[in-house]
């Protein structure tokens, strides 16, 4: 790995019969306070599915070995990348009923492999046959930055509309049908919905589009793979987006610079927003909401409560104070993390 990385980043997950979640739970928050690594685990009785970034290379190896050791599994597959910008501000592990939202928790992904191409199969499949359907199973935002040549935009919010999806296209059942996601979680249950419909020749991309562009940058993908951390989207060679931010209106991948009428803070925001009056000309839904009452007037950017985290680790003097009502304020504690607290009087 790079000297030169602030942080490393993993993507990995698992589906396995788990029991007592909360105790799990507990567990992997002490051991990630103890190593001091940032991320998000989902947790369910399925399995796992998380990713998680560290600052050191000690930590991030010990991190990774940890959850080989207790969840028993030795050949664990771990997406790495690395990131110059934290990709989280905390660590959290939420309990859910699906590890990866699909609407089908029913359904549980047998044990081993099925009918997964790797990296170099699909390319080879790509390149040389042309007999085949591929889709894209993510969700519009993800497809619109970046996808596969070819690939059919099922033009869905949200996993659970796939099936639907499916079923309306009509495509014949001996088709040979390719679909591929992110990290690769999503389409182990994606390829038993198409088997229930009666595709048998129908592969999935083994570890998504982040273990191909690892392999296999600007070839067959087009643009940048969208993710759901601070990293917005990892470009062609896994490094944080340069291009897109999130809109600060809608929360989607952004690309329009504006500057803010109301406080000249210069913002991304995304196409849709970019259309919508008082959204287009301003950098936050305060600076919207305050235009919008007193067109014309200026006024300060709020300060929101990971910039004041990031000024106390930079050592300000003036540490600025983000009040939530009148008798609380949001404050950093000793851990470097925002909180809210009863403002002293």
């Amino acid at each position: 790995m790079s000297s030169t990385s602030a942080y490393y980043v993993t993507a990995y997950y698992k589906f396995q019969k788990l029991t007592n979640l909360e105790q799990v739970q507990k567990d992997l928050e002490t051991k990630a306070d103890e190593l001091n690594v940032k991320g998000l685990v989902i947790l369910g009785e399925e399995g796992f599915n998380s990713t998680c970034a560290a600052s050191s290379v000690e930590s991030f190896n010990a991190w990774k070995q940890f959850i080989r050791d207790y969840f028993s599994a030795p050949n664990l597959f771990f997406k790495d990348s690395e990131s110059e910008k934290a990709p989280f501000r905390r660590f959290k592990v939420k309990i859910r009923e699906e590890i990866v939202t699909t609407g089908i928790p029913e359904m549980m992904p047998p044990e081993g492999k099925n009918q997964h191409l790797t990296p170099t199969e699909w390319n080879r499949v790509l390149k040389e046959e042309n007999d085949y359907v591929m889709i894209d199973t993510r969700n519009w935002y993800e497809y619109k930055i970046g996808t596969f040549k070819g690939a059919l935009n099922p033009n869905i919010e949200k996993f659970t509309d796939f099936p639907q999806y499916i079923e309306s296209q009509g495509i014949s059942k001996d088709k040979k049908m390719l679909i591929f996601c992110t990290g690769g979680i999503r389409c182990e249950k994606g390829i038993l919905e198409l088997q229930k419909q009666g595709y048998d020749n129908v592969f999935q991309l083994d570890g998504g589009i982040i273990n191909y562009m690892k392999e296999y940058p600007n070839d067959q993908f087009e643009g940048e793979c969208f993710v759901f951390d601070h990293r917005v989207a990892l470009d062609q060679n896994l490094q944080p987006s340069t291009k897109y931010g999130l809109c600060p209106h809608c929360g989607q991948p952004s690309e329009i610079k504006i500057s803010c009428k109301r406080c000249d803070s210069e913002e991304l925001i995304c196409v849709e927003c970019s259309e919508l009056e008082f959204k287009k000309d301003t950098c936050s839904k305060n600076c919207a909401h305050q235009y919008k009452l007193h067109p014309g007037k200026k006024g300060p950017k709020q300060v929101v409560p990971f910039e004041i985290e990031k000024l106390k680790a930079e050592g300000a003097e003036e540490i600025p104070t983000i009040r939530v009502s009148k008798t609380k304020i949001v404050t950093v504690n000793d851990k470097g993390e925002s909180q809210t607290v009863t403002a002293k009087t």
